[in-house]
Parts: structure tokens; C-alpha cells; sequence
């Protein structure tokens, strides 16, 4: 398969290309920095800015599914939530432009409901340093929902996603939290991208939000 990752060196995107590569995909990773990348023979690197449509849709061009992996962290709290927003509006429209159907998201574990009806960014304890990238992931999400042309999946990790052991083992929900029996959720970012390539593979989760933890 020919991949297009987009943030392909942030926490959750170097172990979406890890894998991909692992799993013999060829890769056009699509960064702000194409040095922060290791050479390898299935891998094409491509600075790109994914506020510009035009050509972040000429790089796509070829790929049979988009992986985006956007970051807002470098942009401070503040901006965190308008910067995922717009950078997905142009990212949705690069994607049509390219003719490509299938486009894979990394979501926040805000939008997952604790309890019918309350989603995990709106309880009290929700901390602050994350707010604003949980509201804007959240976003992100509902844009999605409004999408018709495009066979989307948006993937939201456990509470908790953290470096760890590749194992391969974990439940997979919907739009509910997933947690243990302790009420501890937890995923590593290795068997993230487990998921995430699995879903890219398979496509169980069309159109939909699914969720993971051990």
C-alpha cells in the first residue's frame, strides 16, 4: 500500500511510520522538517505545510490512503485547538483535490464518554496543559462526522498513551472510554500504531470513531 503520512516525526507519528515500514508499505511522510528523518528504501520525505491545500495535494497525489497524525503542540495552548482545525479544513480539502478516498486520523481521548452523554474533556479534573488540543481534536471529530465523500476513520487512544512494549494484545470500543477493571486506561504508542495500521489494512471502522486500550 502507499501511504501518505502526514506528521510523520511527532510522538504518535514515528511509530505510525515505524510500523508501516515494519509492515513493508511504501511511505511519503509528509513533515515540517524532512532532516528529523531516517533514510530508508520504502520511505520518501516531503516538506510540506499542511495549511496549504494546493500543495499539500500535489504530494498526496498516488497514495491509496492519507494517515494524519497532526500536531498542534508546537503552536502553544492558546492556538492549539484553531491550528487543528484549520489545518484539518485544509487537509480534508487536499485530500478530495488528490483524488484520494480513504483518509485515517489521530484523535484525542477527550471526545470519549465516561458516562452516557459526558465526554472525558468536560469532566472538572480535565487538565489544563491539554485542554485546548482535546477541544480541538474533539472538533476535528464532528467535522469528520459531517463528511460524506471521503472514507475516513478516526482512531482515540486510551486516557494514557505512552512509549511501551509492541505487543499487539488490546480491546478495541467505540465512542466509550476503554478501561481496565482498576479503571486505569492505558495504551502504548507501538500498539497504537498496531491499530492504526490494522484499521488502514482492513478498513473495520469506516466513517466511524473507534477507540483502544489494554
Amino acid at each position: 500500500m502507499n501511504i501518505a503520512l502526514i506528521g510523520a516525526t511527532g510522538f504518535i507519528g514515528s511509530a505510525l511510520l515505524q510500523e508501516a515500514l515494519q509492515r513493508g508499505h511504501k511511505v511519503t511522510a509528509l513533515v515540517r522538517d524532512t532532516s528529523k528523518l531516517s533514510a530508508h528504501a520504502n520511505l520518501t520525505a516531503v516538506a510540506v505545510d499542511v495549511n496549504d491545500a494546493a500543495t499539500l495535494a500535489n504530494a498526496l497525489k498516488g497514495s491509496d490512503a492519507v494517515i494524519s497524525a497532526l500536531s498542534g503542540h508546537t503552536q502553544g495552548n492558546d492556538a492549539m485547538r484553531a491550528y487543528f482545525v484549520a489545518g484539518y479544513h485544509s487537509i480534508l480539502a487536499a485530500t478530495k483535490t488528490a483524488g484520494i478516498k480513504r483518509i485515517l486520523v489521530v484523535g484525542g481521548a477527550g471526545s470519549l464518554e465516561i458516562a452516557p452523554g459526558v465526554q472525558l474533556v468536560d469532566t472538572p479534573n480535565f487538565p489544563d496543559a491539554y485542554k485546548q488540543s482535546a477541544l480541538g481534536a474533539r472538533d476535528v471529530l464532528n467535522l469528520l462526522r459531517e463528511e460524506t465523500a471521503l472514507d475516513w476513520t478516526l482512531l482515540s487512544p486510551a486516557e494514557m498513551i505512552k512509549p511501551g512494549a509492541r505487543t499487539g494484545q488490546f480491546r478495541l470500543g467505540g465512542d466509550q472510554l476503554v478501561a481496565d477493571a482498576n479503571g486505569n486506561s492505558e495504551i502504548s504508542v507501538a500498539d497504537y500504531a498496531v491499530a492504526m495500521l490494522d484499521e488502514a489494512e482492513q478498513g473495520k471502522h469506516i466513517q466511524r470513531r473507534f477507540t483502544l486500550a489494554y
